[in-house]
């Protein structure tokens, strides 16, 4: 009779993922989703439209003002996220 180690379902359900091009799709989704968590509902009631295209994500913001200050914030931003999925997703942040 042949053991094999025990392996963590986790790692391979990533594996599968990985296997399947979908671990992309869904940490993008983790990043967008964790934007409120992380910038706070102050600003989230500021933004309107999240998406990622080419590893940077886009905010459309409803304040010139926020937009601004972010602006000076955007790779401690990019960090933040990225640490929130423990994962290297994005690679900037732009403000529309």
């Amino acid at each position: 009779m042949i053991r094999n180690k025990p392996k963590l379902i986790g790692d391979i359900l990533m594996q599968f993922l990985r296997s399947e091009g979908l671990e992309t799709p869904l940490l993008e989704h983790r990043i967008i989703n964790a934007w409120p968590a992380v910038m706070g509902e102050g600003i989230s009631k500021y933004t309107s439209e999240l998406y990622i295209r080419n590893s940077i994500l886009w905010v459309k913001l409803k304040s010139p003002a926020l937009k601004q200050n972010l602006l000076m914030m955007h790779g401690e931003i990019t960090r933040k996220l990225n640490a929130h999925v423990q994962s290297q997703v994005i690679t900037d942040v732009h403000f529309l």
